[in-house]
């Protein structure tokens, strides 16, 4: 893993977003939250595995008096959604009355996004706001408002800064896209 390319499994791929880029992102949107949720105590629902390095960097720079809690979701297999969100591993806090940020890496079709957001209003959130480090406006196919995105990105494949290709990239500081 030298140099703008890694080859992961059978692709390659290359610098698309440098560490420095990302990072100015995330600062941009903790300032947003921090003026949004001043004298609240918000929930930050992370979704696991892709989230986990946005949302430590992300947490840290929040001002807010908050509570993190973690969900698995997954609907890919691979470089392709298979559009069918399967959870593994659930809620354990009562979301009741709770105002709830959704933390994810990136959304593309936005399928796995609407199947969390419809549990979590079931569950009686009082609001629930979505921030995303990644949004693919040319694959999104739903129609719900994103409140907080650090980049629009192309439709390409992408690993590194949390998001994997069959389980390798994820710690791999910049994203990189495939070549």
């Amino acid at each position: 893993m030298k140099g703008n390319t890694v080859k992961l499994h059978d692709k390659e791929f290359r610098v698309s977003i440098p560490a420095s880029v990302i990072d100015n992102s995330v600062s941009a949107m903790a300032e947003r939250i921090n003026a949004d949720y001043e004298g609240k105590k918000p929930l930050f629902l992370i979704v696991l595995n892709g989230a986990f390095m946005f949302a430590s960097d992300l947490i840290k720079k929040i001002d807010a008096e908050c509570e993190i809690t973690f969900v698995k979701l997954s609907s890919y297999s691979g470089t392709n959604s298979t559009h069918v969100v399967r959870e593994l591993i659930g809620l354990d806090e009562s979301l009741e009355d709770r105002d709830v940020i959704i933390v994810e890496d990136i959304i593309d079709t936005g399928i796995t996004m609407e199947n969390t957001i419809q549990k979590l209003k079931h569950l009686k959130a009082r609001d629930v706001k979505i921030a995303t480090l990644l949004f693919k406006p040319n694959a999104f196919q739903k129609d719900y408002t994103i409140d907080y995105i650090g980049m629009e990105i192309p439709n390409d494949f992408i690993v590194g800064y949390g998001l994997d290709y069959d389980g390798l990239g994820r710690n791999l500081p910049d994203i990189y896209k495939i070549i």
